[in-house]
């Protein structure tokens, strides 16, 4: 597929994606947010509040609440708890809606039309990241990388974002953290020279067998021949093999097809 072409529909595909999922509960408050939180039956206690950089905000009644790094729904339990045992009110009934998301910052690195730090708005995914650092350019590889730090403990996940768009890839579009760094590595090449119509370096699609590679490269030409094609490539030493391979054999990264020259 055409690079550009490839460019414009990654970024149609990460643009219109609409997660049919409600992701307030999930989502895990941080600095800046803006809180408004009421109390069924008693307007006078209703507060509008941003989280501190101690994490907390400041509630009637009940003085300070630690919301950075909680959900919606556990702060909204916290306070109802202790409203409850401070006798103030009897069974609280306690709603905390996010009206401004201001504490999430996370950092989109590599093969996107904007790399670099970005902060997120309001409750997104791994495809809203994607779509806030402009995309994956041509050459970014179909599968990325999160990189998340929790309790000190360094996570890495690999996610296919072509699988990502699929039915039951839902599963992969996670929501992002704070602190969350997506990196989107350049796409794994192969190489063809010889008797083609175009010798050069290519992308390396999943599953891409030598009459794909061929293809890519215009096909054999008229003084090459499809009998005796050869891949180099390197063993996990790093000495270059040739091998004889067939057309339905799979590449691989970095693999150099040889298309040799017909002798008829």
């Amino acid at each position: 597929m055409n690079k550009v072409w490839r460019s414009v529909l990654m970024m149609c595909a990460l643009l219109l994606a609409a997660p049919a999922w409600s992701a307030d509960d999930d989502y895990r408050m941080g600095t800046g947010d803006v809180l408004r939180i009421n109390i069924y039956g008693n307007p006078d206690l209703s507060t509008e509040a941003r989280v501190g950089e101690d994490g907390s905000i400041t509630f009637p009644l009940i003085g300070a609440v630690k919301a950075s790094g909680q959900t919606p729904s556990t702060v909204e339990k916290d306070i109802a708890t202790r409203l409850t045992k401070g006798g103030f009110i009897v069974d609280p009934n306690v709603n905390l809606n996010i009206v401004q998301y201001r504490g999430q910052q996370i950092s989109v690195l590599g093969r996107v039309g904007r790399p670099g730090k970005h902060v997120l708005e309001k409750v997104s995914r791994v495809s809203d990241a994607l779509a806030l650092a402009g995309g994956i350019v041509g050459d970014g590889a179909d599968a990325i990388t999160l990189v998340r730090t929790h309790d000190g403990k360094t996570e890495y996940r690999d996610i296919d974002v072509i699988a990502l768009f699929k039915p039951g890839g839902e599963a992969s579009n996670e929501l992002v953290q704070d602190g969350d760094i997506i990196n989107v590595a350049r796409q794994p090449m192969f190489y063809i020279y010889g008797e083609v119509q175009r010798p050069g370096a290519f992308r390396l699609e999943q599953n891409m067998n030598v009459v794909q590679a061929l293809s890519m490269a215009g096909g054999v030409n008229a003084r090459g021949t499809q009998r005796g094609i050869k891949i180099l490539r390197r063993d996990v030493n790093g000495v270059m093999q040739k091998l004889d391979t067939e057309l339905a054999d799979l590449v691989k990264k970095d693999d150099v097809i040889y298309v040799d020259e017909s002798l008829f």
